[in-house]
């Protein structure tokens, strides 16, 4: 069997005619490249190439010996190409809004890796909408408006709603005890207020001047309190004690199931949006995004309102009285 360097230069030269585009491909001399070509025909005992000024051309033996090899070389090509796909199909990048991914996705997401251990799960958190086609992200979570009924969805993109999205005041048990009770809007005017401004730039996302406005009450300055662009950071402040929340329902869920935060006060105000599962569409069939869609879709629906005292959703509870909702917290 000849040298496989010899072979591959010998390729490249009948694919090319030319010493000098075929040393450019591979990255060696002219001068190198007919140097292996003579040791193959040396090896073979025939001459491959008949040179020319400024040019060569096959032989009788090289225009037998070139499709042979062409083929060849072409399998081996599509034999690494597929080791590429196989690597893509182990890695799994996913895309999430921070709040999302820190409050919901992060203590989930071990699950996913446990029942999928052979995908590799790398998560990319950012405020800003993922560009599938440079970043690398393979799926994403996306808050998104719902789409107006009879509203076609993106041509290229695969967008499947997975829950809706409201806001409800949350804060820490203690400050209940610390201010009183809370289940009137007068009284949240003697107590801190906390501003996820996240989303605070829509035109339409509620905020705390509009719960306050649905609540028919105006006595309370909603311009004081400590204000974050993280909801992730504000849930933490108000699991702390800093003051009352106007929350996103569903990061809030663990910190609300858990006792670290109760819901002192109600109503939710629906947002108008929800959490979309999203992929380009092209990828959508790949086992890894696949694997994907199927858990995060069981996990939403894992969702337990009925453990969440104070948030009126389906099949949860009541609205809660802060006096109740201070008490279920224990």
């Amino acid at each position: 069997m000849p040298p496989l360097n010899a072979l591959r230069a010998f390729e490249a030269a009948a694919r090319h005619l030319s010493l000098t585009r075929a040393a450019a491909e591979l990255h060696v001399t002219p001068g190198a490249l007919s140097h292996q070509i003579r040791a193959l025909e040396e090896m073979l005992g025939r001459k491959l190439f008949e040179r020319r000024v400024r040019a060569i051309a096959l032989t009788p033996a090289g225009k037998l010996l070139y499709p042979g090899l062409q083929t060849g070389f072409a399998q081996i090509e599509d034999a690494v190409a597929g080791l590429d796909v196989d690597a893509s199909e182990r890695v799994l990048v996913i895309s999430a809004p921070p709040g999302f991914t820190a409050k919901w996705l992060v203590p989930r997401l071990y699950r996913f890796a446990s029942a999928n251990p052979d995908i590799d799960v790398r998560v990319s958190s950012s405020v800003t909408y993922a560009d599938f086609a440079v970043d690398g992200v393979d799926v994403a979570v996306r808050n998104l408006p719902n789409l107006p009924i009879g509203a076609k969805p993106s041509p290229t993109l695969m967008l499947e709603k997975l829950i809706e999205l409201s806001v409800v005041p949350v804060c820490n048990p203690r400050l209940v005890a610390e201010y009183g009770p809370i289940g009137r809007p007068d009284a949240l005017a003697r107590v801190p207020l906390i501003h996820d401004d996240t989303l605070a730039h829509l035109p339409d996302y509620p905020v705390w001047s509009d719960w306050f406005r649905v609540v028919g009450f105006a006595g309370v300055d909603v311009t004081r309190g400590l204000r974050f662009n993280s909801t992730d950071h504000a849930l933490d402040a108000a699991s702390e004690g800093a003051g009352v929340l106007l929350a996103h329902d569903v990061p809030a869920y663990d910190d609300l199931r858990t006792g670290r935060l109760v819901v002192p006060i109600g109503p939710a105000l629906p947002t108008g949006r929800a959490y979309h599962f999203a992929c380009p569409k092209n990828r959508s069939e790949r086992a890894h995004v696949q694997a994907f869609r199927t858990w995060v879709k069981h996990e939403i629906a894992a969702v337990d309102w009925t453990l969440v005292p104070g948030i009126d959703r389906p099949g949860s509870r009541p609205a809660a009285t802060a006096r109740h909702t201070t008490k279920s917290a224990g």
